[in-house]
């Protein structure tokens, strides 16, 4: 009994199943937390290098827009949120006064949120909900409107018209962004 515990020497390492299970465990949990963790590493870092957008949307060529008569425009602008893009159609109305100067007003009513149509016969903006007049420069004529007409940013580069797409909190007096 005593010749077996002395050829047996605790020092030296001896290989057992259970440690190469451990070190096998170990070096796949590493593996696949390497693998898992680089999406998450380049979420972090990707948007320090993704080009930004711009929040103006070409709307179309203003040269063929008459001259102070209210034009209804569309347009595309795609909008993205984190990693899902999403496409999104806008109306506008156009006002021309000269080839660098323009009124676009967004074409939801400052009452309610509806929309309003211009009608030409008038030359008044009218809200066929609610009952509320606008002139052409977006002024309250009649009707419930607490404020004039919400008008929108754009800027013209080569003829072409840009338009910064906002929306404005309806049926108060003061214009607030939603």
């Amino acid at each position: 009994m005593n010749d077996l515990n002395t050829s047996y020497d605790r020092r030296t390492p001896r290989a057992s199943r259970r440690g190469f299970l451990r070190l096998a465990t170990g070096m796949v949990s590493a593996i696949i937390s390497l693998l898992l963790g680089i999406p998450f590493v380049v979420a972090l870092i990707a948007p320090t290098y993704r080009k930004r957008q711009s929040p103006y949307a070409r709307v179309g060529e203003v040269g063929p827009l008459p001259q102070e008569q209210p034009v209804g425009l569309r347009f595309q602008f795609q909008s993205t949120d984190a990693f899902l893009a999403q496409r999104e159609t806008h109306e506008v109305w156009v006002v021309k006064h000269s080839d660098n100067d323009l009124t676009v007003f967004s074409p939801i009513c400052t009452h309610l949120g509806c929309h309003y149509d211009w009608v030409a016969s008038t030359h008044e903006f009218i809200c066929p909900c609610h009952n509320s007049f606008f002139s052409i420069t977006g002024k309250v004529l009649a009707g419930p409107a607490p404020r004039p007409l919400d008008t929108l940013p754009y800027r013209i580069e080569s003829g072409v018209l840009y338009v910064k797409w906002e929306r404005f909190q309806a049926g108060i007096p003061e214009k607030i962004l939603v």
